[in-house]
């Protein structure tokens, strides 16, 4: 083979290695689109796991553990089946979503492609809640015309205080607990019988319950057994 020839299959072999740690680089680059999807999972379950921790302090605990074990009607085992089956759905969805939106043109602009596309994503995400979480988070994201790295630092934010909102833990210097009306033991009150149709904000505020006649104040008392118990001040009629 003439000296041409090798230098020849030398560049070819060089621009193929090039090319292909190119594509390995972009395969292993992560969008801020693709962060906003997946950064809100994680974060729902290390600040779950965390409260997990806290199960067996009893001085925290607004149920005791012979209440939980006697009235949850669902295992954590399917629990944790039932979120990990939603969580792969809503964010396959979500990175279809990305691919046909994301690079299907159409005409739009970039950023006007990546809003539309994290827009899509927390719509899915949201549709697996209530119906008051869908309203919320598209009109926080929409109305705020936050960046999608922006809204990856939000909704992680807003999965945390979700979280805290259903721990059933009052842990002492909670800066939730200081900061929002709307906590563990507000949002617990719901959840009883007798508490079913009050209560419903969430996750930061309790504006539109006390709009909608939806209010029930609480006390938060000690219980004889260990930990604290949250009493309606008002009796639902």
């Amino acid at each position: 083979m003439s000296a041409s020839s090798k230098a020849i299959n030398f560049l070819a072999v060089s621009s193929s290695s090039s090319s292909h740690l190119c594509s390995t680089k972009m395969a292993l680059a992560i969008s801020d689109e693709l962060l906003a999807i997946f950064v809100p999972i994680v974060v729902y379950w290390i600040y779950s796991a965390f409260y997990m921790s806290f199960g067996s302090f009893g001085n925290y605990r607004l149920h005791s553990k012979k209440d939980e074990e006697e009235k949850n009607l669902v295992s954590k085992a399917i629990v944790i089946k039932n979120v990990l089956f939603q969580q792969t759905i809503q964010s396959t969805l979500a990175i279809v979503l990305y691919r046909v939106i994301g690079n299907g043109g159409g005409g739009a602009s970039k950023s006007q492609s990546n809003s539309i596309t994290v827009m899509a994503g927390q719509f899915i995400i949201a549709m697996f809640a209530f119906v008051f979480d869908i309203i919320g988070g598209a009109l926080s994201y929409s109305v705020s015309g936050m960046s999608p790295r922006t809204s990856m630092y939000f909704f992680s934010f807003a999965t945390i205080k979700s979280v805290d909102d259903h721990c059933g833990v009052w842990l002492p210097g909670n800066l939730f607990h200081i900061f929002f009306n709307n906590n563990s033991a507000y949002h617990d009150v719901h959840h009883y019988l007798y508490g079913g149709k009050y209560n419903f904000s969430q996750p930061f505020f309790v504006m539109w319950d006390r709009i909608m006649g939806t209010y029930m104040p609480y006390s938060l008392e000690k219980r004889a057994g260990g930990g604290f118990e949250a009493r309606p001040i008002k009796r639902a009629k």
